[in-house]
């Protein structure tokens, strides 16, 4: 007969539980070099229980009780003190009045403005402002949505939810990782708004010197170098002038429209710093990135027109050079057949092919200039991109938890060997448990088929970095092919990816209620939390 007794702490919610999930393997614990026999015999044995249903038991122990006992605790004690509690009340209910007025009038604001952009979706300007705004159209989306859906997130999960210890932490994790996201999200907004609004003239006249200079010491130089002879290179003198009088000329009416507009920026730059007070840094961002694609129109518009360019270029190169080689792509296939070309097209061909391919380096020089200047755009587009989707991926409130209190995030389970006898002693002696005298008196009842074993149950702790790494795993999981994608639209003259693909938070569905029930939810919400003091501890 084999007795086990198993010794652990009642998991508790917002102090620790139990979890079979396993990051690493564990440290704490190393296994014998030698399985003893009794292993050996629990495996060729059919399993009589189902260690996750156990572990399921031992985290819904005493949860419900917990709870019914909290309630019955704030009761009598709310039952002793009720002047003390009638004050509390009343003071709560002024709260969840004035936090609901506030958030109603926001509520109202925000869907003035959704049907106001709804009801002009259909007009071409909505439409192109649309595609300039792209990305902070997605961001500011994001968190309006976040905002009018905290009541939502406020509310109690049920029962289910409270009856075992793990489900309510990860409930809880989930609930409080909006609020946090957000909080930090705002904080970095304030930083970053009160510092361009009290330096909005300063930033305005570096940026404007900045613009002045890359124009003028660099697109321009740089066009009238490869007019001549870049880096000892002799172009066609032809080509090259045409090419860089057009660069020129756009470069010149880019520069003339923003002389026009260059008495605004200073204006761009405080409001550009209110949305980061109002809103959070992630909307100050992605309007940034948007402001770069625009205010870099000229460069990306060049690097188009040579891209399109060079890659017609390459391609009727490559369909010559099938052509001397008696071959034709078949499309449908998508392979090269075989194909008698006539005498005339072989002479036609090589009248197109010489010049083609002596006009090749000028074309590829221009295009090799505007596109090392539209990667450097790109490059510092995605950085911010890279900065916003940090922003909202990474796990604020775990990070804290996990500094405060490691137990709230456990990582696989371990025994602790504190007693044993009978058929269990060479388990106990292999782990080094207990004396020397102890381990005899075991040695000699080891041909005994009964006996007893108790340990105590012990948790593994993720690290920071396992806390982290799931959530920006998932931020970049669809940049894989970033670079090779770029690298190959750079050589054959394709167009390029102008974003990273960094995961954002999914879109909630746009929230359309009437006024009067918004306000009642979050009354509701408030009112929530104070009839549950207990139930959402964070700490």
């Amino acid at each position: 007969m084999y007795t086990y007794v198993i010794v652990y702490e009642t998991p508790v919610y917002g102090m620790h539980h139990f979890s079979l999930s396993s990051w690493i393997s564990s440290e704490q614990v190393k296994g014998p070099l030698k399985k003893p026999e009794w292993v050996d015999e629990l495996d060729r044995s059919q399993p009589l229980f189902d260690l996750d249903t156990i572990i399921l038991a031992i985290n819904s122990a005493a949860a419900a009780k917990a709870v019914i006992e909290k309630r019955m605790n704030s009761k009598r004690s709310y039952a002793g003190f009720s002047i003390i509690h009638v004050c509390l009340a009343f003071m709560w209910h002024v709260l969840a009045i004035s936090v609901a007025s506030i958030s109603t009038l926001f509520y109202i604001t925000i869907q003035l403005l959704y049907r106001f952009s709804s009801f002009g979706s259909k007009t071409q300007v909505f439409i192109s402002l649309a595609g300039i705004f792209s990305t902070t159209w997605t961001n500011s989306r994001i968190r309006f949505c976040q905002i009018l859906y905290w009541p939502i997130f406020l509310q109690d999960n049920g029962l289910r939810y409270r009856s075992c210890v793990e489900y309510a932490e990860k409930a809880a994790l989930l609930r409080h990782s909006m609020w946090s996201s957000f909080a930090v999200d705002l904080l970095f907004g304030n930083l970053l708004g009160l510092l361009l609004l009290y330096n909005a003239d300063s930033a305005c006249l570096w940026v404007s010197t900045f613009a002045s200079d890359i124009t003028n010491e660099l697109l321009r130089s740089g066009c009238v170098w490869l007019m001549g002879v870049p880096a000892g290179f002799k172009l066609n003198t032809e080509l090259a002038g045409v090419l860089g009088m057009v660069s020129l000329n756009v470069i010149q009416i880019w520069s003339t429209l923003w002389i026009f507009v260059g008495f605004l920026f200073i204006y761009f730059i405080k409001g550009l710093a209110l949305l980061g007070i109002l809103f959070g840094a992630t909307i100050l961002a992605a309007l940034i990135i948007d402001m770069v694609a625009l205010a870099t129109l000229h460069v990306s518009s060049l690097h188009f027109a040579m891209s399109l360019l060079y890659s017609q270029q390459i391609q009727a190169l490559a369909a010559l050079w099938r052509l001397f080689r008696g071959r034709k792509w078949n499309p449908l296939r998508q392979r090269l057949d075989s194909y008698n070309y006539t005498v005339k097209q072989h002479v036609v061909g090589s009248l197109l092919f010489t010049p083609l391919l002596l006009l090749l380096p000028t074309t590829s020089v221009f295009y090799i200039f505007f596109t090392i200047l539209n990667t450097a755009i790109t490059f510092i587009c995605v950085l911010i991109e890279i900065t916003i989707s940090m922003i909202h991926g990474t796990p604020y409130i775990k990070i804290l938890l996990r500094l405060l209190r490691q137990r709230r995030f456990p990582s696989g389970i371990w025994f602790e060997i504190v007693s044993c006898h009978g058929s269990y002693q060479e388990f106990s002696c292999l782990h080094g448990v207990g004396s020397s005298s102890e381990n005899s008196q075991q040695k000699d009842a080891g041909k005994e088929r009964s006996g007893f074993l108790v340990s105590i149950l012990h948790s593994n702790f993720l690290n920071i970095g396992q806390v982290v790494l799931p959530h920006y795993k998932k931020i970049f999981s669809g940049v894989s092919g970033f670079v090779t994608t770029s690298a190959y639209g750079a050589l054959t003259g394709k167009k390029t990816a102008s974003t990273l693909g960094t995961g954002l938070p999914s879109a909630m569905p746009w929230m359309v209620i009437p006024s009067r029930e918004y306000w009642c939810l979050c009354y509701n919400a408030i009112l929530a939390c104070m009839s549950q003091p207990d139930s959402h501890p964070l700490i």
